[in-house]
């Protein structure tokens, strides 16, 4: 009977357009939104920016481009949905081993850069998302120095 009700309160508000497509609860979907959240957090996306976002996601997901762009189009509509990361990092973090939960920091830190700087509150989303996942502060800050060394940006 719960599990009935329980579903009934997940189906309220989706979009069933794609029986594949499980929205947030898809890992891609939910990885997607994250990254869109962390290089909108300074307020300019630039076209660089977006690009590593697709490539990141293609090759972090193996997707084709068409894959790609429906699934960061959905990433950006759930993160303008969200009230908060919990939605998305409670996904991730059941789905991801830490060793890929820590890849995933390293991600967020790599299309930070991508514009040559990290702003504040980029740098304080990811600190967020991190906390969340259960990747610690040492594993955080390595994977930011070495997405800085990689895009010639060391801090």
């Amino acid at each position: 009977m719960f599990d009935s009700f329980r579903e009934f309160i997940r189906s309220i508000g989706t979009d069933d357009t794609s029986s594949d497509d499980r929205g947030a609860d898809d890992v891609r979907v939910s990885a997607a939104a994250l990254l869109y959240h962390v290089i909108d957090a300074d307020g300019i996306v630039t076209d660089g920016e977006r690009e590593r976002l697709h490539a990141v996601l293609a090759e972090e997901f193996g997707l084709s481009s068409g894959e790609t762009k429906r699934i960061v189009a959905a990433g950006e509509a759930a993160d303008a949905e969200a009230v908060d990361l919990y939605r998305f990092t409670s996904v991730l973090k059941a789905e991801l081993d830490e060793d890929r939960r820590v890849r995933f920091i390293e991600l967020l830190w790599e299309v930070t850069y991508v514009d040559g700087s990290v702003h504040e509150l980029e740098d304080n989303v990811i600190w967020r998302i991190a906390e969340l996942l259960g990747v610690s502060t040492r594993d955080r800050m390595l994977m930011k120095r070495e997405a800085a060394n990689r895009s010639g940006n060391p801090d």
